[in-house]
């Protein structure tokens, strides 16, 4: 690997950091504390400040020694998940409920890692937006940022992303030109019958059979109606009727996410989820209210910055080091409503398989999303390393 020695030589600031906020986790735009923070660290460095876009979120602007070029945005999220943390070691959340199980901790302090050291070697071209996200997680904390005037302030050429990713060995590089990850959208399927006696079923429409039907008939859209090569995933996750055995209900609740890689499948998914809906319940005498939801759209890299960050990558750590084709995921990234504006590109850094963790965490395994998890400081120098590289080698000058 050929890591930036000054930033391997910070590294064990760099995880006091990320410990600190992993210690004291905030959910999606209340990320006050972790603000505070990073906003504090920027102005120490001499780096100006600008807060209050997506109400939380901090950006930090930084103009290179030699003048005016193009402007790079590298993007951090900062926000926590509300989910009770098995971990015991010392930098284990403070606040019961709330958790960094998604590795935000790391990837705000990689950033400020990265800002730090491009605050004391200012020999390019042009400026690096540093971008500190409010409310990933559901949140769509990217999306608010760009609508309270991000890139219009900021009026960035490419914009870049990075996430941790469990599974992946440590300090991998993991990219892919295209969709790297899927929308996510949800849907609500209210069925509405006749509540009524359950021994007198004839009396009733049920609409547990009803949505029973209803259920089953919704994967036909994904194996009848969509085409085999395009991937989707429609999974029915809620089903709630009824309060007690012998009493048919009035109505049924169905609920679920789509995930697709295109806009076009989700279209098709959409349109046939509603006709199934209300064709099936119609059939059993009783009508369907639908609701779709779409959250974020799919993260799509752009070839010309995808084919940049992989030069950056494979020159930092090495070809054999670096996935350029990884299969993309089902999860959603809302990073994706920068790539709707701006080209850019995400990548994920290997986070291992959970072996790095301390004595004290908890039992499950070193999964996103899991009550067992903690980000890998082994990835600090390599991740602040990249950010530098790839801001140095995008600003280069004359």
């Amino acid at each position: 690997m050929r890591l930036l020695p000054e930033i391997v030589d910070s590294a064990a600031a760099i995880q006091d950091i990320r410990r600190n906020i992993h210690a004291h986790p905030e959910l999606r735009f209340e990320e006050n504390r972790t603000a505070d923070l990073v906003a504090d660290a920027l102005s120490s460095w001499g780096i100006p400040i600008f807060r209050g876009l997506g109400k939380t979120g901090v950006v930090g602007r930084l103009d290179g020694d030699f003048g005016p070029g193009k402007m790079i945005g590298l993007r951090a999220d900062m926000d926590a998940l509300p989910l009770q943390e098995q971990n015991t070691f010392a930098h284990a959340s403070r606040h019961a409920g709330k958790m960094h199980a998604c590795g935000h901790d790391g990837h705000t302090a990689m950033l400020l890692g990265a800002a730090e050291y491009l605050s004391n070697h200012r020999d390019f071209a042009g400026t690096v937006i540093f971008i500190f996200q409010p409310a990933e997680e559901g949140g769509g904390g990217a999306r608010e940022m760009i609508e309270d005037g991000l890139f219009d302030q900021f009026p960035c050429d490419a914009v870049f992303g990075l996430h941790n990713w469990p599974g992946l060995e440590a300090g991998h590089f993991g990219v892919t030109p295209g969709p790297m990850m899927a929308s996510s959208n949800e849907f609500t399927i209210t069925i509405k019958g006749k509540g009524g006696h359950a021994a007198l079923p004839h009396n009733s429409a049920d609409p547990v059979l009803t949505g029973a039907q209803v259920v089953s008939a919704l994967q036909s859209i994904i194996t009848r109606n969509k085409r085999p090569v395009d991937a989707a995933v429609l999974s029915v996750t809620q089903f709630h009727a009824g309060e007690t055995s012998n009493v048919i209900p009035d109505s049924a609740m169905i609920g679920g996410t789509v995930r697709t890689f295109t806009n076009e499948v989700l279209d098709l998914i959409e349109r046939r989820l509603t006709e199934v809906a209300h064709h099936v319940a119609s059939g059993f005498d009783c009508q369907a209210e639908v609701e779709f939801m779409r959250n974020y759209p799919p993260t799509i890299n752009h070839d010309t910055e995808t084919q940049f960050a992989i030069q950056v990558m494979q020159e930092l750590v090495g070809e054999q080091r670096v996935n350029t084709r990884i299969d993309p995921t089902m999860g959603a990234e809302d990073f994706a409503f920068m790539l709707q504006k701006k080209p850019g590109c995400y990548v994920f850094l290997g986070n291992g398989d959970g072996d790095h963790r301390s004595l004290g965490h908890g039992m499950g395994p070193c999964h996103l999303h899991n009550p067992s998890y903690d980000f890998n400081d082994e990835l600090i120098p390599i991740g602040v390393s990249y950010w530098v590289k790839l801001a140095q080698r995008f600003l280069q000058k004359p």
